[in-house]
């Protein structure tokens, strides 16, 4: 922290002249005003054992179930991510899950204190609903008090926590924060990681590319799960120091080598200049020039995955070559 405002190590500060060079000379792309869309399933209640089954919501909000436990991704159910009901980006995509539909929450992973990422509405909602224990980066611990959360863990990068047989892992990630134009980098930002028995699950947040993607996969070797950002990189001049491009994303994938990354941060809220279906059409031409040991996946809103864990994935491989 510098002057009390936290910093990102690897990159440059953005002036606000390079701000105002973006919103004067903005090409966005195109997005439909609207995509209807019928809900998910009604997940199950939990989900025992180390399976770990895995819903998209929307942006990058997901339901996390294994051990018994459902986790909530920033969680975000709202249609505008603003600061103002009438005016900001609005959703041009419904949430692929009904708030009323979820199972009981029993901690949510929240990564910075940006609209589209720390939706005030949703987390009261689920504060009042169902009491559960939330994760966040330095700084968030009193405005989320004031949402009614009673079980806060704030944790500053590298730190961690014991919480009901895991260990939530606070790691770097390269972005900012604000809520408004005087409170710039005055909370933190991260990504998270979920370390039990049944191996290891990572969330990165909003982020750009940077090395501490390498210090992530030094200390963390059996990740099942990455959930990567794909969306919001253009223009790369002005958004590619805290967004992702999804080359990157596949890059990122390379680096942790997880079982599987399935893809966040798309198709829900315009932020940036890329289209729509702009990261999707990039990330499948990157798939299939330069193919991967281990699956990325998309999911459309509402749209489950499961994954085995690391013991039973080597159990099936072992009766497969019997």
């Amino acid at each position: 922290m510098r002057r009390g405002r936290f910093f990102n190590p690897d990159t440059p500060k953005q002036d606000f002249s390079s701000f105002l060079r973006w919103v004067t000379q903005r090409k966005p792309g195109a997005w439909e005003k609207f995509t209807p869309s019928t809900p998910g399933p009604r997940p199950a209640e939990r989900v025992e054992g180390e399976t770990l089954h895995v819903t998209f919501v929307n942006h990058s909000t997901f339901l996390l179930q294994t051990m018994g436990l459902n986790l909530l991704t920033d969680p975000v159910w709202s249609e505008r991510v603003s600061p103002v009901s009438f005016a900001g980006p609005r959703r041009h995509r419904a949430p692929g899950l009904d708030f009323e539909d979820l199972p009981p929450i029993d901690a949510i992973l929240l990564s910075h204190n940006h609209y589209d990422h720390c939706d005030y509405a949703t987390l009261r909602q689920l504060a009042r609903r169902f009491d559960p224990a939330i994760f966040c980066p330095l700084g968030l611990r009193e405005p989320l008090r004031n949402l009614g959360f009673q079980q806060i863990h704030e944790l500053d990068w590298w730190q961690a926590t014991e919480w009901n047989g895991m260990q939530m892992h606070c790691v770097p990630a390269q972005h900012f924060s604000a809520r408004g134009p005087f409170d710039r980098n005055r909370t933190l930002w991260c990504g998270w990681m979920t370390r039990s028995s049944s191996g290891e699950i990572y969330f990165a947040g909003d982020t750009g590319f940077g090395g501490f993607f390498k210090e992530i996969a030094a200390d963390f070797r059996n990740i099942r799960l990455a959930l990567l950002p794909i969306g919001a990189y253009e223009p790369e001049w002005f958004m590619g120091p805290i967004h992702m491009t999804p080359e990157q994303a596949v890059e990122a994938h390379r680096i942790l080598n997880p079982h599987t990354s399935i893809a966040t941060h798309f198709g829900t809220f315009s932020l940036a200049d890329d289209g729509e279906f702009a990261p999707l059409h990039r990330l499948h031409a990157e798939l299939a020039t330069s193919p991967l040991a281990t699956p990325f996946v998309v999911l459309r809103e509402g749209e489950s995955h499961s994954l085995q864990s690391a013991t039973e994935a080597a159990a099936v491989s072992a009766t497969v070559q019997d």
